[in-house]
């Protein structure tokens, strides 16, 4: 049945018991469930982000001019962000809704850039090591900008050799990362950084997830290669506010070396007859509350605050690889740059993505990875006490699978391990659109949801298909 709007309005104590229910099966992140998605500061600091959030839940950023509080939280939280980056004084920037929208506007502001200063270039394109968050190839599919990418090495990082081999006369901007999101390692930026500036090119530093979290590590003593505007070069800079910095969703920023970028990410439109039209994201309408959020979140959490979260994160990471580590059958990905922690297979008998199973039914939230199959860890200071409980759990789930190879044809692993394993990647994104498609076809809202049950079984079906055709003509071949 349809969800309908009630005839009459339901009570406050009906209407949040109701979403209570709605969140019962979701996975406990306040105790340490989960490895990505959420990063839970503690109830305290939870309390003073949503009160701040309610103080400006109704102003919209999209006119400054009369939200003058927007844009005084947006400057504050600019400006700390790049003290935090070294950023100089003629840095700037604006909040964004996430480090997807930030994405989006690097890319569009190169481009744009790239129109002003060089109006020949017809077929732009932009260099990118490989492991860069897939939300650039969402920039350059909607931006009509080409993607060229740079494979990374055994330790995960993309050599700026790579980039340089790469960069042609229609090259508009460089992407690297601090750090991957996949295993955690921050790219050489200087080199990178170089290699763009000598071709005169603006050079992206990924940091949305170690924007606020690497600097920290570095206050701490941790060894950290050198990424943010200390590199000469490095022309912008993306850090989530809503992963270490402990902000609720959505809030991210970009900063900009100076306006000679930044301008050209505003969008203007003088001819509508509603008036002149600006914006200076890719938003419209931007909500005041995550604003002041995230502006209460750094100013509440303080310098104190972050390094001891951020020691609790790190010691918790360092933990995780020790343990993972003196498991037989499992090794690292990577590098101890940050508190990621990815770890594969070593052991041919042990398929990661039937222990990742494995895992999710003892009610842990499991991130899998592919080339090679593998499975990520975010750690933050809500995982600490759960550490010890999670490696005996995946040593018992690295057992379970070696005992019974056939797991790895069951379930989610059967899915993924098809996925991983055919090469022919528009079949397998046709199977997964499907499974999209019904999650959000019409029909009853209590039936809709993740993934699962018929939904998984009908994927596997397609990937199977796709894989057996790929056989079948390879074999011919």
């Amino acid at each position: 049945m349809r969800a309908t709007i009630p005839t009459q309005g339901r009570t406050k104590e009906d209407v949040l018991g109701e979403l209570d229910q709605f969140a019962a099966d979701d996975v406990d992140y306040a105790h340490g469930k989960t490895w990505s998605l959420v990063y839970w500061p503690g109830d305290a600091h939870y309390d003073l982000v949503s009160a701040a959030n309610l103080r400006l839940l109704s102003a919209n950023g999209l006119n400054p001019m009369a939200f003058k509080s927007t844009k005084r939280v947006e400057t504050d939280v600019v400006q700390m962000t790049a003290e935090l980056l070294h950023g100089p004084a003629s840095t700037v920037g604006t909040m964004t809704s996430g480090g997807t929208e930030s994405l989006l506007c690097a890319v569009i502001a190169a481009r744009e850039r790239a129109r002003a200063k060089w109006p020949w270039i017809r077929r732009p394109n932009i260099v990118i090591g490989e492991t860069v968050h897939p939300a650039v190839d969402k920039a350059a599919h909607w931006f009509g900008v080409a993607i060229k990418r740079v494979p990374v090495d055994a330790d995960g990082r993309a050599p700026a050799a790579g980039f340089r081999r790469k960069i042609d006369r229609n090259t508009v901007l460089v992407i690297a990362s601090a750090p991957s999101y996949p295993w955690g390692v921050v790219d050489p930026i200087p080199e990178i950084a170089a290699l763009a500036k000598s071709k005169g090119l603006p050079c992206h530093v990924d940091a949305c997830f170690g924007g606020f979290i690497l600097p920290w590590l570095e206050r701490l003593g941790v060894a950290m290669p050198l990424w943010d505007f200390r590199v000469d070069g490095v022309t912008s800079i993306s850090a989530d506010l809503h992963k270490y910095g402990y902000a609720p969703k959505g809030a991210s920023v970009i900063l900009y070396r100076d306006m000679s970028y930044l301008r050209h990410q505003f969008f203007v439109a003088t001819h509508w007859k509603g008036g002149v039209y600006a914006s200076p994201t890719v938003a419209g309408t931007r909500p005041g509350g995550p604003m002041a959020a995230a502006w209460a979140s750094l100013v509440g959490m303080g310098e104190d605050g972050f390094l001891s979260r951020a020691k609790e994160a790190w010691d918790g990471a360092e933990a995780l690889r020790k343990g993972l580590r003196a498991i037989p059958g499992l090794r690292i990905l990577g590098l101890p740059h940050s508190t990621i922690v990815a770890y594969a297979s070593s052991d041919p008998d042990v398929d990661l993505y039937a222990v990742a199973d494995l895992l999710e039914a003892g009610g842990w939230s499991v991130d899998r990875q592919q080339a090679p199959p593998s499975l990520h860890c975010t750690v933050n200071a809500a995982n600490g006490p759960v550490i010890d409980k999670y490696l005996a759990d995946v040593r018992a789930a690295v057992d379970a699978v070696r005992a019974d190879p056939s797991l790895a044809t069951k379930g989610n692993a059967a899915v993924y391990g098809l996925l991983s394993a055919v090469p022919l990647t528009s079949v397998s994104e046709r199977a997964i659109r499907d499974v999209m498609a019904g999650m959000y076809a019409p029909g009853d809202a209590k039936e809709s949801g993740p993934p699962g049950g018929p939904m998984v079984e009908r994927a596997a079906r397609a990937v199977k298909r796709a894989r057996d055709a790929w056989r079948s003509v390879a074999g011919s071949r």
